[in-house]
């Protein structure tokens, strides 16, 4: 168990930062938490209302050298948490250096500062994503399984949303192997490369949780590129129809930010010891994008959402996962349904913009 211990935190004053440190703080010796406050996700540049008062933050870039050394001339960090990264799946295609400089170069000044400064965390927990399956496998009417890697920009742009003859299956660590379709699927499954490189060479431990599409309340309002339900939520709370892209019958898997930060906390009870992995975070629920939308109308009274035929380079047509295994080795199952959550999602955005 992680109760006592030093922690660190990157990324940790963002969305799933702040809900873990609400769950977790009090229980460590010390919480520090290590976030730029990138304008992107912090538009004030300020610590934000939602971090507790018991985690210390420390405003600095996770690639920059001379913090680092900073902070661990005083810290040594029993447990890493690592959250910190560049998330735009769309944004990456047009900002690869971007994301590969936080993701990647970050991840990997992190880890040469702890050389430097002659220091092993016993344990390292890694914040993945369910974007390094890519398209994941589908199978076609004959019964065989193909990876069938991503969709080309003039299939798009033909409105063929799908691969014909062939059904979507859901992704697991255990049969899906990564395919990354985007920049950012790229950079997280070259962090779990890195990160598992430097573990195996150090007799220390790495927990991977792949995370599916993460909601709820706390998540960022300001950020385009993310959060694909406090969008929706935003629109139809003004009365606004929202737009579906390609033909409105995306799947995802929304898994409550509750329900994410408590497969942390699992992964902290049990400790380093004992976990293989990498471990599926998700609800195992499929839901379409149109069906989402019309969820989220429904609850503000807006009018009916709408197909646009739009599409974004890089997305994939069907994410979600299998999480019977992750449900095997952790002490951990998801509780919020989408509907609950949703509405939860509501009331706190209400209360926000009347706070």
């Amino acid at each position: 168990m992680a109760t006592g211990k030093n922690i660190l935190v990157t990324g940790g004053a963002g969305f799933i930062g702040c809900a873990l440190a609400r769950r977790w703080s009090e229980n460590a010796e010390r919480w520090v938490v290590l976030d730029n406050l990138h304008p992107q996700v912090h538009p004030e540049r300020r610590r934000p209302d939602d971090l507790v008062e018991s985690a210390e933050l420390v405003v600095a870039s996770v690639d920059d050298p001379r913090s680092w050394d900073d902070l661990l001339a005083d810290f040594r960090p029993d447990v890493v948490i690592h959250l910190a990264a560049e998330t735009g799946t769309a944004q990456s295609l047009s900002e690869a250096t971007r994301h590969a400089q936080v993701n990647v170069v970050g991840t990997t000044v992190m880890l040469d500062a702890f050389g430097r400064n002659d220091h092993v965390p016993a344990h390292t927990v890694l914040s993945s994503s369910r974007s390094v399956y890519g398209e994941g496998t589908w199978r076609r009417t004959d019964g065989t399984v193909f990876q069938p890697g991503q969709r080309s920009h003039a299939q798009l742009a033909a409105g063929q949303w799908d691969f014909p003859g062939a059904t979507p299956l859901p992704s697991g660590a255990l049969t899906t192997v990564p395919a990354p379709t985007s920049v950012y699927g790229a950079t997280k499954l070259a962090q779990e490369h890195i990160l598992s490189a430097r573990a195996g060479a150090h007799d220390a431990a790495l927990t991977v949780l792949r995370l599916q599409n993460v909601f709820g309340p706390g998540q960022s309002l300001t950020n385009s590129y993310t959060g694909i339900v406090s969008l929706f939520s935003q629109l139809a709370r003004a009365g606004e129809s929202i737009p579906l892209y390609e033909d409105g019958a995306i799947v995802r898997d929304f898994v409550f930010i509750d329900d994410v930060a408590d497969a942390f906390v699992a992964v902290l009870d049990r400790g380093p010891h004992g976990l293989s992995g990498p471990f599926d975070i998700g609800t195992g629920v499929v839901t379409t994008i149109e069906a989402l939308a019309r969820s989220i109308a429904a609850f503000h009274g807006a009018p009916e959402p709408h197909v646009t035929g739009q599409f974004r380079d890089g997305d994939v047509r069907y994410a979600a996962c299998d999480i019977a295994p992750t449900l095997t080795s952790l002490a951990w199952r998801p509780r919020c349904g989408l509907d609950e959550g949703v509405a939860q999602l509501q009331q706190w955005i209400e209360e926000r913009q009347h706070g």
